[in-house]
């Protein structure tokens, strides 16, 4: 044999033998692709049976959020109004007729007097409360209260000054008093069903 069939028959068997191990490189990655996909639909399946599973589970939790939310914003729409109630009434209580006015303000003036020569301030916007009504109450009670104009606006009532102790009747501090004491119950009247 010549130099030139055995270089032919080298070539042939290694062209072979490169065949051999190309198919044989083929095969294995046509079993691996196949490995794969089965191992991905296997996956994919426990993927949708968990699922299914715990789909019912997240829907509840979902519920049960929802719920809290609507829970809360029912809350503050309940604490809305509550707070329009008290303020509703503050109004109210500020708008009495003015017989009304002075006397429930010369309740409160009995029960705040101790020594019976403090003094009142008023609100600057004050008509109700003035010289006149209480001159006619320190005749009637035997008291020297004398009144002053104060410095800053409020919603009605007043505050009775001795030295340096403030008795607060102001309407808007003796609602925000009642309030802690009867926000309960005015909740219940609102809420019942």
């Amino acid at each position: 044999m010549s130099l030139a069939d055995i270089k032919i028959k080298i070539e042939a068997d290694a062209k072979k033998e490169a065949e051999k191990i190309f198919e044989n490189a083929r095969l294995e990655a046509d079993k691996i692709q196949k490995d794969a996909d089965a191992e991905i639909q296997k996956i994919d399946a426990s993927y949708i049976e968990r699922f299914n599973t715990e789909k019912p589970e997240i829907l509840k939790r979902r519920e049960i959020v929802a719920n809290l939310d609507v829970k809360k914003i029912m809350l503050g729409a309940q604490q809305d109004l509550i707070a329009l109630a008290f303020n509703e009434a503050l109004k109210t209580l500020a708008s009495l007729p003015a017989d009304k006015y002075l006397a429930f303000c010369e309740a409160l003036l009995e029960k705040a007097v101790e020594t019976g020569d403090e003094f009142l301030l008023v609100s600057p916007k004050e008509k109700n409360l003035n010289e006149e009504w209480l001159k006619r109450y320190n005749e009637k009670h035997k008291t020297s209260l004398s009144l002053e104009k104060s410095a800053s606006p409020f919603s009605g009532g007043f505050i009775l000054r001795k030295g340096d102790i403030d008795t607060d009747c102001v309407f808007d501090m003796l609602i925000t008093w009642s309030r802690e004491d009867i926000e309960a119950d005015v909740a219940k009247r609102l809420f019942s069903e």
